[in-house]
């Protein structure tokens, strides 16, 4: 069956289960969401959301040069303990998501990161241009609302589109990758160099 997006949004913030295995536990349960709930709690997956009140202090900085130097990226990413951190899995993880900041050029991690004074600045220009193009008042914070989450999936690095696979985001890599190391993990921080940005020419 055709599984509805909301839907599996919802069963997403329930249970903290990735993308892919909600949906087939809707799919299952014929798009029953207490049943999915059931569902995965017996396939062991919706265990994984206790993790989200335990502490990831330990994990591993990674770098990654894009081919010909131009730029460079460190990425952070914590886990719970020093063991996964050394397992290919995650450390594919770190490489995966180095690649993802050099090719997205993200701005922030998360969008609870954006300033205030910047949100309220996107918003301002977006219900300029909304005005500006005739669109009826009643209309305009449905557009503004809608090109902020454009926004957000554009310079929030979790909720940008995966350069590996664009129908899933950053976050269900991740939450992916912590059901099946059986962790936490948290991409914490990260830099980006492009050689010569910010330097004046003459």
């Amino acid at each position: 069956m055709e599984v509805n997006a909301t839907l599996v949004k919802e069963l997403r913030e329930k249970t903290g289960v990735g993308m892919m295995d909600c949906k087939k536990a809707l799919a299952e349960t014929a798009g029953n969401l207490e049943k999915a709930v059931d569902y995965l709690r017996l396939k062991g997956l919706a265990a994984a959301a206790k993790k989200a009140d335990r502490v990831a202090t330990d994990g591993a900085v990674g770098a990654y040069v894009h081919p010909g130097g131009k730029i460079g990226v460190l990425v952070e990413i914590n886990c719970e303990t020093d063991f996964v951190a050394r397992t290919n899995e995650f450390q594919s993880l770190l490489k995966d998501i180095a690649m993802q900041v050099a090719a997205a050029s993200p701005r922030f991690v998360r969008r609870e990161e954006v300033s205030a004074d910047e949100l309220e600045r996107e918003r301002s220009i977006y219900r300029q241009q909304a005005l500006e193009s005739g669109k009826p008042e009643k209309v305009v914070d449905k557009i503004v609302e809608g090109k902020m989450e454009r926004f957000y999936s554009e310079a929030c690095l979790l909720e940008q589109a995966f350069i590996k696979d664009p129908d899933q985001k950053v976050l269900d890599i991740v939450n992916d990758a912590a059901l099946r190391l059986r962790e936490k993990i948290q991409v914490r921080r990260f830099a980006r160099f492009h050689l010569g940005e910010g330097v004046e020419k003459l």
